[in-house]
């Protein structure tokens, strides 16, 4: 079984840096691409941000911080992860997309080299099937913020191979992670029990149960919860795939992206954030 050295990470927004960022701190080598350099810099300074916060916190010396940056490099070339030994794809939730970097990194890649994606919401067979290397192909689902959540979903298929598998877990591990392992169904585990509960609490709201910020805070005192409905990602979940409620729905088409996009249940434009009047 070969042995994980080298790591791509295809996608610099928020889930792409927090994987790269975990990747270097752990002391891998760590290439990262995205299609414009406009996006690399700011996912650079994302990360520079981040680990300078761990530092300040004590929870990373800066000795550790200076050799994950020194482990880093960015590109927008698809060649530049031809000898990583993993590849880890974060980004957009479109398939075809996907499929077309995995089908050109598949004519560049060794056949040692492991696919791995980090979606919520597509099956991992979908992106596996447009390869030749379906059994080394797996899920890698990941939490945000990814260098702060210790949990892993590592996904198998049908088609992936044990060895493949063993790998990923180990990797994960090797990153400082709690992995658990699961197949491929729709949602994996976390979003297969929390989804149904998203949706929940927003027909609640649309019932009129109480409001925006009295979900929340019953939620976070009674359940520990460190975060309400409000951080809900909806285009995630906003749609017909989910049986997501009308106010959702309606809240997805009107362009309430949740805190990603400054507005959802709250205005975040607003220090504290105040909930919206969603004309209930």
């Amino acid at each position: 079984m070969s042995e994980i050295r080298k790591v791509g990470v295809l996608g610099c927004g928020l889930m792409g840096s927090g994987i790269a960022q975990t990747a270097a701190a752990a002391g891998f080598l760590t290439v990262v691409r995205d299609v414009a350099q406009p996006l690399l810099e700011k996912g650079r300074a994302s990360i520079a941000k981040s680990l300078g916060r761990l530092v300040e916190k004590g929870k990373l010396t800066k000795e550790v911080r200076d050799t994950a940056l020194a482990k880093l490099s960015f590109g927008t070339d698809l060649s530049a992860l031809r000898d990583c030994d993993i590849i880890i794809e974060a980004v957009t939730e479109d398939l075809e997309l996907k499929n077309g970097l995995w089908r050109e990194l598949d004519r560049l890649c060794g056949p040692a080299t492991i696919f791995a994606s980090n979606t919520s919401s597509l099956t991992i067979a979908a992106m596996a099937a447009a390869t030749s290397r379906a059994d080394r192909f797996v899920g890698l689902h990941f939490f945000n913020p990814v260098p702060l959540m210790p949990l892993v979903e590592v996904i198998r298929t049908a088609t992936t191979s044990t060895e493949t598998f063993q790998r990923a877990y180990d990797f994960a591990r090797a990153l400082g992670k709690e992995p658990v392992a699961t197949v491929d169904n729709p949602g994996f585990i976390v979003n297969l029990l929390l989804v149904p509960y998203l949706l929940d609490s927003t027909r609640a709201l649309e019932h009129g149960v109480a409001s925006t910020a009295d979900l929340d805070r019953a939620m976070q005192l009674g359940c520990g919860h460190p975060m309400g409905i409000a951080d809900i990602m909806f285009e995630a979940y906003g749609d017909d795939r989910y049986a997501a409620p009308p106010l959702l729905r309606r809240m997805t088409r009107e362009g309430f992206h949740g805190k990603k996009s400054g507005k959802g249940f709250y205005d975040y434009s607003s220090e504290p954030p105040v909930p919206v009047d969603l004309g209930l």
